[in-house]
């Protein structure tokens, strides 16, 4: 595992804070750095799973994972600049109010040179519906971090399909307790395990 990944799944945020400046002095594409920093997310949530951390660790995790995104921004945007490579339209799904994974998608999805149209949260699904349509977007991200909103995720889709969008659209869902038998359930096209795989499939969909 990278020191950076390390540090991260430490919780130790000043060493993290010092190795992302490192990584970008020494000309680390702002992607790679995120993906550093994932891997030590994906190690924290073990932990959490195994009764090792708790709510309160995965919280402060989160908050070092956003200052470094923050950090990464600016370079995330200039390096997708000039090059639209399609539109993504996200949100988190009614009843949810959970945003940081649903920012961070957004924030790589925009440095990966898509255009983004980030409806927020707590979103009812025929607002999504209007923005697909709207949009023309080939993709549409729904994100959850409580479960309870899963019926929720199945709802937008069913939608999408009463509108006569499903053919033009690909639906990914996200989030932590997200899973594959969560994609079955919704009728989603794809679950993403993070933010650089939701990326990835993006990418994938558009070609």
């Amino acid at each position: 595992m990278d020191a950076l990944a390390q540090a991260m799944r430490d919780l130790d945020e000043k060493k993290v804070n010092e190795l992302v400046e490192e990584k970008i002095r020494a000309g680390v594409p702002a992607m790679e750095i995120v993906k550093l920093c994932n891997e030590g997310m994906v190690a924290i949530g073990d932990l959490f799973s195994q009764g090792v951390y708790f709510i309160s660790e995965l919280l402060f995790s989160a908050e070092i994972l956003k200052g470094v995104m923050k950090r990464l921004d600016p370079l995330l945007q200039a390096a997708g600049e000039g090059n639209s490579a399609g539109k993504v339209v996200i949100g988190t799904v009614k009843g949810d109010i959970h945003d940081i994974g649903k920012n961070i998608v957004s924030t790589l999805l925009r440095g990966a040179g898509f255009d983004v149209i980030d409806l927020g949260v707590d979103v009812p699904a025929q607002k999504f519906v209007d923005a697909v349509r709207q949009s023309g977007a080939r993709v549409l991200g729904l994100s959850a971090l409580l479960n309870l909103t899963y019926p929720e995720m199945k709802s937008v889709v069913e939608e999408i399909v009463k509108a006569g969008l499903r053919d033009q659209v690909k639906v990914i869902v996200g989030g932590a307790p997200v899973n594959e038998q969560v994609r079955q359930f919704a009728g989603a096209d794809y679950w993403a395990p993070d933010a650089v795989a939701g990326v990835n499939l993006c990418r994938q969909i558009y070609g």
